[in-house]
């Protein structure tokens, strides 16, 4: 492996000709050089995107609604959680806020992380 050809990615420069050179890498085989010099590139993508680009949780509402979709449910189907078809519908219109008990349930019963749903 050519190390000189790896640097820290500090500019968006840098970051484009990781990306370029990353993109290039793509098609190599398996425990060569060359896979060695992506899973490093990929690394340092990977430092750069989260400094500048990072990912903010999701709205709690929004993950719920994704959570019920993934598992073919429907929003009927928060009432044994929530409590009533009236609070459901209040709290998915964002009238109502979650309680931390909601929290709980909704954690424990879909498997959302209490991250998302607490914030």
């Amino acid at each position: 492996m050519n190390t000189a050809l790896i640097r820290p990615i500090r500019t968006e420069t840098d970051y484009q000709a990781a990306l370029e050179r990353a993109g290039a890498l793509m098609s190599c085989q398996s425990n060569t050089p060359e896979a060695d010099e992506l899973e490093v590139l990929a690394t340092l993508i990977e430092l750069y995107e989260d400094k500048y680009f990072p990912i903010g949780l999701p709205d709690p509402i929004a993950a719920i609604k994704f959570r019920l979709e993934q598992s073919d449910r429907s929003e009927a189907d928060l009432i044994p959680i929530i409590g009533s078809e009236y609070l459901v519908a209040e709290v998915m219109s964002k009238r109502q806020p979650l309680t931390l008990e909601m929290i709980r349930a909704l954690h424990s019963q879909l498997d959302i992380s209490a991250d998302i749903l607490l914030q």
